[in-house]
């Protein structure tokens, strides 16, 4: 077989590339529940991308199909076996601080800067641009090669949860949505929430009464804010000045305010992935610790004697008994980022556990539930995603290291993480780029940008990756 210069093909087509990119980019496809539509039952704008990428498709010759509005593909070659990509066109919000417009896909210092220039529609026209360059060389495949288009890959995955209830599950396959070389594990994700189990009984008497505390929105991020209001029945100079004291120890900004005769107190943590608690600073535990160590009244000491007991200092479960870790993925990881207490209703502590992919959620659930019984707390919300792990010696990941191997000149490692991605809707899926070692990952923040020269270089990783997992039956 003649070798393909594949970085070449890509820089033929390098002007079009960069325009369609630009054109997706210029898409404001966010998730908006508000105004939905049986045409765009997740938004306009998510719609609006993903009928851009099915039109793009169709004018190069792909077989296109809308699944339900809310997925769809675009398919090229025949054969039996069939090659998934999966991809997803909805991005997060842009927030503030960008310093150009975020959906204006501006080119400046070799880089593209847009919200979802990273993630994912920068990768998603790499690898769709890979499938037109093997489909314009008209090279022989025995598998068909299909792009899975996603439209709720940032919120709750109803998009592949349709789309594989009404299409076929692919072979084999790679989400071109996180890092390189290659991700062959995920963890395991389990959200759930921790309820305090409360009581009628009479309070006793306390010197402080938390009516309210608050932190976190959302289970897998640090929450890097708290707030507490509090009703202190003597000496309130005292309490402040051992709260000061205790955020200047742990150098957290913090802040206080009396409204109404009741104090309130404010601190800033540090905001990271809930996948590495450690990478962040929990405003909500450091606040709950330091309440902790106040005489309050019975219901709030139990939760947040509770929160201080097993969760402060630890991000890694031992405290709660369920601490575990293997050689493939590394160390379950629990995140608190959600918690909440109010003197009416009682406490609740809503967490994201990462676990490796050799432990058993069912034994670790167990153990938390015989724990909790004695706590006087209860898991309520339970949602369960299965660890993903592709084996080294699989045909999948030997191609894609070879493959890496050839374009790069580096050597291709094997990754584990405790995020989630596409790859885990296949049997035999892996994450693939399109983030280079040594590559500030700023997915989701403000200017997030792509480097030109990696969209061209993932294109033809992408482009030889597809030839050679598909050319083989």
């Amino acid at each position: 077989m003649t070798s393909i210069d594949w970085m070449s093909e890509v820089e033929k087509r390098k002007e079009s590339l960069i325009k369609d990119t630009q054109e997706l980019l210029h898409i404001r496809s966010l998730l908006d529940e508000e105004k939905t539509s049986a045409e765009a039952p997740l938004g306009k704008g998510v719609k609006e991308a993903l009928d851009f990428m099915l039109n793009l498709g169709e004018k190069d010759g792909f077989i296109s199909k809308n699944v339900g509005n809310l997925a769809g593909h675009l398919e090229l070659g025949a054969g039996k076996e069939l090659l998934g990509i999966l991809c997803h066109v909805d991005v997060v919000p842009e927030g503030d601080g960008w310093s150009s417009d975020p959906f204006g896909a501006e080119i400046r210092e070799g880089k593209i800067f847009a919200r979802g220039a990273l993630d994912d529609k920068g990768p998603t026209m790499a690898a769709y641009y890979a499938m037109k360059i093997v489909k314009e060389l008209g090279l022989p495949l025995k598998k068909r090669v299909r792009m899975i288009i996603g439209t709720d890959e940032e919120s709750n995955w109803r998009c592949v949860e349709h789309y594989f209830k009404h299409e076929e599950m692919p072979t084999l396959g790679f989400a071109p949505d996180a890092d390189f070389p290659i991700i062959n594990a995920e963890k395991g994700i389990a959200d759930f929430d921790m309820v305090q189990k409360v009581s009628n009984q009479e309070a006793a008497e306390s010197t402080a009464k938390v009516v309210s505390f608050i932190s976190g929105k959302r289970y897998n991020m640090v929450p890097d804010f708290a707030t507490a209001t509090i009703l202190v029945k003597s000496k309130p100079d005292e309490i402040v000045k051992q709260f000061s004291n205790f955020m200047n120890d742990y150098e957290l900004e913090h802040g206080h305010k009396i409204v109404n005769g009741e104090l309130i107190f404010e601190v800033k943590g540090v905001s990271a992935h809930g996948m590495e608690p450690k990478n962040g600073k929990n405003a909500g535990i450091f606040l709950a610790e330091f309440l902790s160590k106040q005489d309050l009244d019975e219901k709030a000491a139990h939760y947040f004697h509770f929160v201080s007991r097993y969760f402060f200092n630890d991000s890694r479960g031992k405290n709660l008994g369920i601490a575990y870790s293997d050689n493939i993925s590394g160390d379950l990881t629990i995140n608190l980022g959600k918690l909440s207490y109010s003197d009416e209703s009682g406490g609740s502590l809503g967490m994201t556990c990462r676990y490796p992919v050799t432990n058993k959620m069912e034994s670790t659930k167990a153990k938390l539930d015989d724990l909790l019984r004695d706590e006087g707390f209860t898991i309520e919300n339970f949602s369960d995603s299965k660890p993903h792990h592709v084996e080294e010696n699989e045909f999948l990941i030997q191609t894609l290291k070879k493959v890496y191997e050839e374009q790069t000149g580096e050597k291709a490692e094997l990754i584990a993480i405790g995020g989630g991605t596409y790859a885990r809707s296949l049997k035999a899926g892996v994450a693939f780029g399109p983030l280079f070692p040594g590559r500030p990952d700023i997915a989701h923040q403000k200017d997030e940008y792509m480097y030109i020269e990696d969209l061209l270089k993932a294109t033809a990783i992408y482009a030889q990756a597809i030839f050679e997992l598909a050319m083989n039956e």
